[in-house]
């Protein structure tokens, strides 16, 4: 299938209008990240503890703000996760510590950011543990157990916490829903001793700040030795300049896309690092494609020159990039329009990196190979040498 027939752009003769346009985006995302909102570091990379919390009704995402800017917490992060209709949020707390401690810590500050209504003297059910359940249940003794109690009632403050996690979700939003799984005398005595608020806090979660700082180290690492890598290969598979071309253009799809998530204060976090990685591969895949047909028409045109060389063949290869990038495109923006928050930054990695990957491949790589040989060819006449065109590819 062909998009276009015999086409004959002349994309070399663009090549400033493609420079403006890399050159304005990588500016921007540079200082974005030096001057303006710098790198923005998930969880993973600069430490913290988040906080899964359940709602038993769609929440406000402004008033939870509020409520953590009232408590202290300013740097709080609040963002929605799972499927809209589940009422999930991830509160991200710059609480660094690595101990037990600071995961009842993060817990109990949501739960006090949240409970403004608390009735005095009652525990809240949604977040209580099956010991606390127990023990009120020990104390009180609705079931007249007498020697059997311990045995029976860890039994019914479990049975509590399973109908309220496994079946509804986290959340009770009334007593009545124990009824069945819970003993009706233990169930009846509940809300003398609890109330049901509107929230429950699913899990936490601690990421050391030594952790991230050895995950940084290492995803600094895997891109680097990913460039590496490739510059090796393509400077033994064609030749060292066409390795040089890959890796700017590489890096250059890699600024751009860090910088878009700079600018808009998108958390990076281990999977847009694993986006990233898949990036360069495709990009390097796209670049070579292109790369391969400039090298067999070398060897046929050897009379023209590499500049009508290099366009004949990114015109030669335009109906399969538009194809194989399209077809991945529609991929990724499937994944990021219903993916969900999880895979938010994953996915939107991706759909940047496809467009500038597949841009790069014609706008940055082949005009450095043009350049490289016209610097060579004036270099030559300088020295009162010969050069000649097709010498950029000898094998």
């Amino acid at each position: 299938m062909e998009f276009f027939r015999n086409p004959s752009i002349d994309f070399l003769g663009k090549k400033w209008y493609f420079l403006a346009f890399s050159l304005v985006f990588s500016v921007a995302g540079i200082f974005s990240m030096l001057f303006w909102h710098g790198i923005p570091y998930g969880v993973d990379f600069r430490g913290g503890t988040l906080v899964y919390v359940k709602f038993s009704h769609t929440p406000d995402d402004n008033a939870l703000r509020a409520s953590m800017d009232r408590a202290g917490l300013h740097d709080a992060k609040i963002q929605r996760y799972g499927q809209v209709s589940n009422n999930e949020v991830l509160i991200d707390l710059d609480v660094q510590e690595t101990n037990e401690q600071a995961l009842d810590r993060g817990k109990t500050q949501i739960i006090n950011t949240l409970e403004t209504n608390a009735p005095a003297g009652k525990l809240d059910l949604n977040n209580s543990s099956s010991l606390a359940i127990k023990n009120y249940l020990m104390d009180k003794d609705p079931m007249h157990l007498g020697s059997d109690a311990d045995q029976k009632y860890t039994q019914q403050a479990q049975a509590i916490v399973d109908t309220r996690d496994k079946v509804q979700g986290g959340v009770l939003s009334s007593f009545d829903q124990l009824k069945g799984p819970v003993d009706p005398a233990a169930a009846a005595s509940l809300p003398e001793g609890f109330f049901l608020s509107d929230f429950g806090v699913r899990n936490v979660d601690i990421v050391g700040p030594q952790v991230g700082a050895q995950l940084r180290k290492q995803a600094l690492l895997a891109t680097v030795y990913s460039l590496a890598g490739m510059l090796i290969y393509l400077g033994f598979r064609f030749e060292w300049i066409y390795g040089v071309a890959a890796v700017v253009t590489v890096f250059h799809d890699t600024l751009i896309t860090v910088g878009f998530f700079s600018l808009t204060k998108t958390d990076i976090s281990l999977t847009v690092i694993a986006a990233i990685l898949t990036l360069i591969g495709y990009s390097n895949n796209d670049t070579i494609v292109v790369f391969d047909r400039i090298r067999e028409n070398i060897k046929l045109m050897r009379r023209e020159k590499l500049s009508e060389i290099v366009n004949r063949s990114i015109n030669q290869t335009l109906s399969r990039t538009i194809l194989t990038a399209g077809l991945t495109f529609l991929t990724v923006l499937a994944l990021f329009l219903f993916g969900g928050e999880v895979l938010h930054g994953f996915s939107l990695a991706l759909v940047i990196g496809i467009l500038i990957g597949t841009y790069s491949s014609i706008a940055i790589a082949a005009p450095i190979l043009v350049a490289y040989q016209d610097w060579r060819l004036d270099k030559g006449k300088r020295s009162g040498g010969a050069a000649r065109s097709g010498q950029v590819v000898t094998r």
